[in-house]
């Protein structure tokens, strides 16, 4: 495909996405606490359900003989549980995940526009504090390219059932202002599959990994998919009547780079962002994404358990105080 052509289909769905995220309020952070608070593993099957969406899109590439390069699978190892960890600590002190601060940004919270600033920081100082940890790779192919034609026939079905389901409520559920969870799933699997079959595997946690090391291809398509990204979900947040700016206090603006930061040391440990995994890393099978999302979502809630804690000590001490 042409290269110009390309771009020109994969820039409306880098906005759809964007406005997706937004819409659906995508977030690991808010998935884990729906999860904890809740009870209920709603937000964390959709975005099991968004890996679903690509990896039934990749295998009908693969029937189509249209299948792009892919990015290689890597064994799983301490370093993959280490990174995870980190990931899952800065997603908490960032108050979302890669894909929480897109939406959280979409909705006019500008301190969101310094998690990418600390991730590209946190690039910058990663081969200081952790030296160049050597993912294995693995030696064979992913397992879901190795599925029978039927397995297409499967997925062709559902997603005829889900497409079907989304065009019965689609001007019902563009004109709400937080769409279901897995609608917003999987009109963002949709459109990933469609730019990597465009443009090729892109994140824009990538970019920032590839800026931040010198080095990278096709850097202007890549800021350009961004800046697309960011617009739909600025462009959801403003047709939502979601669009509060709000002035960040300092803390906020120190939690989002810090979280930024410490995001970027887990992903390269990894290696592969919260983005990347769920769209990459599991449609594949890789064990070591499974392993690595795992993880990072046991991290995410022990840091809500250990700071629920905390603040009931430490409420709980005044109200003593106060009483004597």
């Amino acid at each position: 495909m042409n290269s110009t052509l390309a771009l020109a289909l994969a820039l409306p769905c880098a906005l759809l996405m964007g406005l997706a995220i937004q819409r659906g309020a995508t977030c690991t952070v808010a998935a884990v606490d729906e999860l904890l608070v809740k009870r209920s593993a709603r937000r964390l099957a959709s975005l099991a359900e968004a890996s679903l969406w690509v990896a039934g899109g990749l295998l009908l590439a693969r029937l189509a003989m249209q299948l792009p390069v892919l990015p290689a699978g890597h064994a799983v190892g301490a370093w993959t549980v280490a990174g995870a960890a980190l990931l899952g600590l800065g997603a908490w002190v960032n108050g979302a995940c890669v894909f929480g601060a897109i939406a959280r940004f979409g909705s006019g919270e500008w301190a969101y526009a310094l998690t990418p600033l600390g991730f590209f920081l946190g690039c910058l100082s990663a081969g200081l504090l952790f030296g160049a940890p050597a993912p294995q790779p693995l030696a064979a192919g992913s397992p879901v390219l190795a599925l029978p034609p039927a397995a297409g026939a499967l997925f062709i079905a559902f997603a005829a059932w889900r497409v079907v389901g989304l065009a019965w409520h689609g001007r019902q559920m563009f004109a709400q202002r937080l769409w279901a969870p897995h609608a917003a799933t999987s009109v963002i699997g949709v459109s990933f599959v469609v730019m990597l079959l465009a443009v090729g595997a892109w994140a824009y946690t990538d970019l920032l990994a590839d800026l931040a090391r010198g080095m990278g291809a096709r850097i202007g398509e890549r800021l350009l998919l961004a800046l697309a990204l960011l617009a739909g979900a600025a462009w959801g947040g403003l047709r939502a009547g979601r669009w509060q700016a709000r002035w960040p206090g300092v803390a906020q603006l120190l939690r989002c780079t810090a979280g930024g930061a410490l995001m970027a040391w887990g992903t390269l440990l990894i290696p592969g962002s919260n983005d990347g995994l769920i769209l990459v890393g599991m449609p594949l099978l890789w064990p070591y994404a499974w392993v690595a999302f795992a993880t990072m979502c046991a991290s995410i809630a022990l840091a809500m358990r250990l700071a629920a804690r905390f603040s009931h000590f430490r409420h709980g001490g005044r109200t003593q105080r106060a009483a004597s």
